[in-house]
């Protein structure tokens, strides 16, 4: 365990360097509060900086403030995470911003328990945004300070797992100085996004590069240790690209909760059923297909998806359907041009442009 001196050296070297070479214009930066940082530090779980800035950029302008969020429709709030990933952040988010109204009167939680109780907010979030934009001794343990930590004391084993996990706080804890906490927490996340990163870290401009253990035994790119490998199951889905005559496309919502919740896209079967008694059973339809397109993966962080297009032409709707009215909020015949705000996962955005593509310039699928 780290000394007290030991500690302080640390905290003095990284600062030292913070002031010259961290990063001080981010946009979470200017204008501080609570609500910006908590924003970036939401946005910026599992994403890099560079990603996050326009997405950020752009959520602040239609969101400036929480009420702003909390008064939101949720796919407005989906429609502008369409492309960063991970939508039970923007779930989460729009989630909290109703609570922060609702039990807070619209003002951010000073309490680390409060903080924590909020959805989608761990000890490490909540620690960085209190630190942040409070400057509050609280520390944290994003992957960045995780790694930065394993290299300079050699801490053997998968971060995510318990013990070690637990061994990383209480040096976090350690390391967290009583002034500067903002700057100090700051500077720590700096320095692995821009110099201890993941693969090719620049010791030779480390501050600390005369104390890391990692970099004293040469073995720097050892640690931290590897989550044990297993192998990711596959699975496979049809998704269906229905258009009519009118040039729209058939899309649904998906359940607010699991993979892609409360996003818009197509009606997905399995690849075993038909589509035309697919699409005759479950949505009343009677439709033509046009054939498949080329498969191609998405991963996830547990398992791959193997999706096949299928381009579907609407014919008309079953006779028991036509006069029934439909759920107008859970589908949709969308046009690209329409003013609608819908949030897309990645795949579903792609095959929405692709579709435009082919309509404007009359190629083949």
């Amino acid at each position: 365990m780290l000394t007290k001196q030991q500690a302080q050296r640390f905290n003095q070297n990284l600062l030292k360097w913070f002031d010259q070479y961290g990063r001080h214009d981010l946009p979470w930066q200017k204008n501080m509060t609570s609500y910006r940082v908590w924003v970036s530090e939401i946005m910026l779980q599992q994403t890099q900086v560079k990603t996050v800035i326009p997405y950020y950029l752009n959520f602040m302008r239609q969101f400036p403030n929480i009420k702003k969020l909390a008064a939101a429709p949720i796919d407005e709030v989906l429609h502008l995470w369409t492309g960063l990933g991970y939508y039970a952040r923007a779930r989460n988010l729009h989630q909290c911003a109703q609570v922060i109204c609702e039990q807070y009167k619209g003002r951010f939680p000073n309490q680390i328990e409060q903080v924590m109780a909020l959805p989608g907010i761990g000890q490490s979030t909540a620690g960085a945004i209190l630190a942040l934009s409070k400057n509050l001794m609280f520390p944290i343990l994003d992957g960045n300070v995780k790694r930065v930590l394993c290299r300079y004391l050699k801490i053997e084993g998968w971060p995510e797992k318990n013990d070690v996990k637990q061994k990383l706080w209480k040096i976090a804890e350690r390391l967290t100085p009583g002034l500067r906490v903002a700057d100090y927490t700051q500077a720590i996340m700096d320095l692995g996004a821009t110099v201890c990163t993941r693969t090719q870290p620049s010791c030779d401009v480390c501050p600390m590069k005369r104390t890391c253990q990692a970099k004293r035994d040469n073995e720097v790119q050892l640690f931290p240790f590897s989550k044990p490998k297993t192998k990711q199951p596959v699975r496979s889905t049809k998704m269906l690209l229905i258009c009519n005559q009118a040039q729209q496309i058939y899309l649904e919502k998906r359940p607010p909760s699991g993979i892609w919740g409360g996003l818009w896209g197509f009606p997905e079967c399995t690849e075993s059923e038909d589509v035309i008694d697919w699409c005759a059973k479950k949505l009343g339809m009677i439709v033509k297909s046009k054939g498949k397109q080329k498969q191609f993966r998405h991963t996830f962080s547990h398992f791959h998806l193997d999706i096949t297009p299928v381009t579907v032409e609407f014919i008309d709707f079953e006779p028991q359907f036509k006069n029934q009215i439909r759920e107008q909020a859970e589908s949709v015949w969308y046009h690209h041009e329409s003013d609608l705000k819908l949030g897309f996962a990645t795949p579903v955005k792609r095959l929405l442009n692709k579709l435009v593509v082919t309509k404007l310039t009359g190629a083949k699928n």
